[in-house]
């Protein structure tokens, strides 16, 4: 490894390790303006379908809840969500994806981040979706005061932002691949991308009191991000909208909460005590699921 390039010691984690993201709750205008991206684009599997909420996952596993009702787009420049990060189990699948997205005129962006693969697409109200790939033998972040840097398995440096070299990305695919396939078992979220209004008060709720460990603060990128103690962030937060990014409302598309499962009761005790310690108020559901809102007021779910 290159010796200016060094990783980053994080804090100690309050959390379990094994905590993970469970579903997201979104607000879309209507159902059927959902499912030509959700479920045809995406590859999600439709678990339940109403006029006012479609529940999709894997199996019977749900993933994502879409509640109808909105009466506009998600607000421009607004707090909430950036993108929600489907993680899938093989590259086949980004390959399978990006070939079906491209085909039916879908805006894609294939984007080579070293230690991923992705691409980003939005539903038709503008709520942001990245599906990517794993890749961490291919290299690593070094973190500096303040800056990283995207450096290869041999110690050299990559850009992290390189377009993914398509005709190499298709030969994954063979000539009689199904491209509407649902995505397989073993497709999860893997991490929650927020827009805040402040990094620093960002990174002290979600390190110091929801106890990840901090990996990136960047005022120079404007965003930071936590994980546990698996490499890639879990949760990530920025300040691309802007300093004057105003609150949503029920009436816009984006982000109602999203949720973060633990493995056990103890757990949910244990950040109850960090959020009295913290001062930051917080609802307890009968099953004892704690409900709160960070500082930028992304709501947010705990439970087992």
């Amino acid at each position: 490894m290159n010796a200016q390039f060094q990783r980053h010691n994080p804090n100690p984690l309050l959390i379990a390790p094994e905590t993970r993201v469970g579903a997201l709750h979104l607000r879309i205008t209507s159902v059927e303006r959902a499912l030509p991206i959700w479920r045809d684009m995406i590859g999600l599997h439709v678990i339940d379908q109403t006029q006012s909420e479609l529940v999709l996952g894997i199996g019977d596993q749900p993933l994502v809840h879409l509640h109808a009702g909105a009466e506009r787009a998600v607000r421009p420049k607004s707090l909430g969500l950036y993108h929600i990060a489907i993680h899938v189990p093989a590259r086949k699948e980004i390959a399978r994806a990006v070939l079906r997205q491209l085909r039916a005129g879908v805006r894609t962006s294939p984007t080579d981040h070293l230690v991923s693969e992705a691409t980003y697409l939005w539903d038709l109200d503008g709520n942001g979706i990245e599906m990517t790939f794993e890749t961490p033998e291919r290299g690593f972040i070094a973190y500096t005061e303040g800056s990283m840097q995207m450096v290869t398995a041999d110690g050299k440096p990559h850009s992290g932002l390189e377009a993914i070299e398509l005709d190499g990305l298709f030969a994954e695919l063979s000539p009689d691949d199904d491209l509407m396939q649902p995505l397989p078992v073993g497709t999860r979220l893997g991490h929650i991308h927020v827009h805040v209004s402040d990094l620093e008060q960002s990174m002290r709720f979600y390190a110091d009191t929801i106890g990840f460990q901090r990996q990136i603060l960047s005022p120079r990128y404007g965003m930071g991000d936590v994980k546990t103690t698996f490499e890639p962030h879990i949760l990530a937060f920025n300040v691309w909208s802007g300093p004057m990014a105003a609150q949503t409302d029920k009436s816009h598309a984006g982000l109602d909460h999203f949720e973060l499962v633990v493995p056990n009761s103890g757990e949910l005790d244990q950040l109850a005590g960090r959020l009295d310690a913290h001062q930051v108020p917080f609802a307890r559901e009968g099953n004892g699921a704690l409900l709160m809102k960070d500082p930028s007021a992304n709501a947010l779910k705990v439970r087992v």
